[in-house]
Order: C-alpha cells, then structure tokens, then sequence
C-alpha cells in the first residue's frame, strides 16, 4: 500500500494514524518532496477512477494564479486532460490528499474515515 501525504495535513496524519492502527503495511510517499511524473498520475487517476480535475485542489493560492477556476480557461475534458495532468505534476500541491493505492489496484482519496476504512485490511 501506497500513501501520498503531505505531512502538514491533518487529513494525511489522520489516514496515517488510522493505517498505523489497523496494523497495515504502507510507505508514505510525501508528494511535494517526490512529485508524480504524469505517468505516476495517469496511473492513480485509473485506479480512482477519476479525472485529473477531480483531484485537484482548487482553493490552493498557484490554482488561482493559474487560472484552474475558470472552466474557459481550463475545460474539464478529454481534450484537456493532458493539461491539467502536466499541472498536477508541475505543482504536486494541487494534488487532493491523502490518496492510498493498494496494492491489489484499489485506490482512494482518503478524505473522511469512511473512504479509508474501504481499503483498511479487515482484521
């Protein structure tokens, strides 16, 4: 099992702590130090089954500056797809956290306990 993290979230410790109390085999991977390439992203979004502006984090200050918030601008289709993932990867703090791969090709946005503990092994 996979975790990416960005430690400073209370959201990231939660799902650490609750993967530690379950007895679950993890690494942590700390996104902004070790962002996804676009591969790495394409990859978790299948396991999702989400779309990259389903995981991005549009009240970050860089979304704004970029201009993420005005579908003009950055259209949530396929034809954009490619777009917003080259993002994702460039400023890995859009990135919606926690989000746990495992390794049997689940994955989920570990937001609240109850999409976490969907992928908690059952003791």
């Amino acid at each position: 099992m996979e975790l990416w993290i960005n430690p400073r979230c209370g959201k990231s410790r939660a799902a650490v702590n609750a993967l530690r109390e379950a007895g679950a085999s993890y690494t942590v991977r700390r996104y902004l130090e070790q962002p996804p390439s676009p591969e790495e992203l394409l990859a978790v979004l299948a396991r999702l089954g989400l779309e990259p502006w389903e995981i991005t984090r549009t009240d970050e200050p860089v979304a704004g500056e970029l201009g993420l918030r005005d579908p003009q601008a950055w259209p949530r289709d396929a034809a954009s797809r490619d777009r917003w993932i080259a993002a994702l990867a460039e400023h890995p703090i859009l990135i919606q956290r926690p989000i746990v791969s495992t390794d049997d090709g689940r994955a989920v946005i570990a937001r609240t306990p109850e999409a976490l503990q969907a992928i908690l092994p059952v003791r």
